[in-house]
């Protein structure tokens, strides 16, 4: 299947310059769904996985997905001031600022086997800062894996020694 049918293209979205890959057409269509699930399935292969960590708020629709397919947790991934319970916090740069993303405490036990899951790699920023959490609550990141990646955005840099898989290329 190719699924960049299933990704339209918005342009000057959210702001003048900007082109945002919309995958809410892949979301809606049932098929197109089932076959990226099954087809980021495949790219983990037979690797034994205690939890999936899905970051907000784009990280949570297939996150789960994977997590049930592959019997693991789920982890979300926040920003910050969204976690009700002890929290541990990663502050990373963005194009014109910073941003905070935080997981609980108690969501990631020492030596599991994790994977990361977004449906965007652009610059990196959110999936380094998700993969410090996992690390310091003593995971071990075995995948960083991408619905999409902006290959021009250079993200992949940012997660130099990590494993970076993505079912579509841009």
């Amino acid at each position: 299947m190719d699924f960049k049918n299933y990704i339209r293209d918005i342009h000057d979205f959210p702001e003048k310059g900007v082109t945002f890959k919309d995958i809410t057409p892949l979301l809606k269509d049932a098929d197109a769904l089932q076959a990226a699930a099954a087809a980021m399935l495949k790219m983990i292969g037979d690797v034994k996985v205690d939890k999936v960590v899905g970051m907000e708020s784009r990280g949570f629709f297939f996150a789960p997905i994977l997590a049930s397919r592959l019997n693991a947790g789920f982890v979300p991934v926040r920003k910050m001031g969204k976690l009700p319970s002890d929290k541990i916090s990663r502050t990373y740069s963005l194009e014109y600022g910073k941003d905070t993303l935080e997981m609980h405490a108690d969501s990631i036990q020492p030596g599991e086997n994790v994977i990361i899951h977004d449906d965007v790699l652009a610059t990196g920023g959110t999936a380094k800062a998700t993969c410090e959490l996992v690390e310091a609550l003593g995971g071990k990141v075995i995948q960083c894996n991408f619905l999409l990646q902006l290959l021009n955005l250079k993200g992949a840099a940012k997660l130099d020694g990590y494993q970076i898989k993505s079912l579509v290329n841009y």
